[in-house]
């Protein structure tokens, strides 16, 4: 199982930066719309739709997604997102909130996602690095944590949603961030971007990353619980589906596009 899951993540880490730095932006939104048609389609199996609410629920999405960024809403998705994660989430998962409407389930499937697709474009426009490096520090969290938990785990994290997470999985986590945000800064260090100065900002923002992705990973994991299934779907072997590898990308990329990105509207909103 570890073998095949490490074959299709250096497949698909492949793939995606052959399309992240050669593709023209044009071709990077059509190729990023199968993600998230994908994880829709997972979303809404999750709901239990049958097939033809679920191709409606999918197109739907898709285009209300697309309409949103193009025409300038990507800022309100990122909002939404914020909020979101930082505030009903966490007392989603400490409450043990169950979905009982589709009414519910199916507009939280589009903002969990939506934003992300609007994120994954407009992070990648401002330039390839910037998206890798954040995506990145999500991957070397999640490794982290997994090779860590395995190694070390006693104290389970949320033993009724995710058994398998562990505190010790989360400090793994933690050491691996700050580790790789070190190494960003001493990389990029110049007379321009000056580590000292730096320093705090970046480490703050890996924090509230790996804070983040965490919450993100193990809201997908409540949502699979109560749909009773061990993965989202089983498109990717040796992961499960798209939602399995884009959970923790759902929580942190949008926060982070509205950082790193928006910082203006959110100075002349203050």
């Amino acid at each position: 199982m570890l073998q095949k899951r490490i074959l299709t993540a250096v497949l698909l880490f492949i793939g995606l930066i052959g399309c992240l730095f050669w593709l023209p932006q044009p071709a990077w939104w059509v190729v990023m719309l199968l993600p998230l048609v994908a994880s829709m389609v997972e979303w809404g199996r999750l709901a239990g739709l049958s097939a033809a609410p679920l191709v409606a629920y999918v197109a739907l999405g898709s285009l209300l997604t697309v309409a949103a960024w193009h025409g300038g809403g990507s800022v309100w998705l990122y909002a939404a997102s914020l909020v979101l994660w930082l505030l009903i989430v966490p007392v989603w998962l400490a409450a043990g909130w169950k979905i009982r409407s589709l009414w519910l389930h199916l507009p939280l499937g589009f903002l969990v996602l939506a934003p992300l697709w609007s994120a994954l474009i407009e992070l990648r426009a401002r330039g390839p690095w910037w998206l890798l490096l954040l995506m990145g520090l999500v991957w070397v969290a999640d490794s982290a944590a997994y090779f860590s938990g395995k190694a070390f785990g006693r104290h389970k994290l949320a033993p009724l949603i995710s058994p398998g997470k562990t505190w010790e999985g989360v400090a793994g986590a933690l050491v691996g961030v700050l580790l790789y945000s070190g190494m960003i800064l001493w990389l990029f260090a110049s007379h321009q971007f000056e580590p000292r100065v730096w320093m705090t900002p970046i480490m703050l923002l890996a924090i509230l990353m790996l804070y983040l992705s965490i919450i993100g990973d193990l809201f997908e994991s409540w949502i699979k619980r109560l749909a009773d299934v061990k993965d989202s779907g089983n498109l990717l072997p040796g992961h499960g589906g798209i939602l399995d590898r884009v959970d923790a990308l759902t929580s942190t990329l949008p926060v982070a596009a509205l950082i790193l990105l928006h910082s203006d509207v959110l100075r002349s909103w203050s």
